[in-house]
């Protein structure tokens, strides 16, 4: 959507708020003197619940999880490995 000018945001700002909570519009940028000034966006309704351990007993740790980091870093620094 193009940018609202603060004024039209005034007069409409229920039919901008309902266009978010539909989902016909992601985001709606306000304007001042043409700049943006200003984001409308939807809230977040996914509740954040329980984040630590959420990918418990989803994946097995190594106990040699170290055993490659010279390789690694060697992999990032644009090297090949060994």
């Amino acid at each position: 959507m193009h940018p609202v000018n603060m004024l039209q945001a005034k007069s409409t700002l229920s039919r901008l708020v309902e266009a978010i909570e539909q989902g016909h519009e992601r985001e709606i940028i306000i304007a001042r003197n043409g700049r943006p000034a200003a984001k409308l966006v939807p809230m977040d309704t996914a509740s954040a619940g329980q984040r630590i351990g959420v990918a418990k007993g989803l994946f097995e740790v190594p106990d040699n999880i170290d055993a490659h980091n010279d390789e690694v870093s060697r992999l990032f620094m644009g090297g090949t490995a060994a």
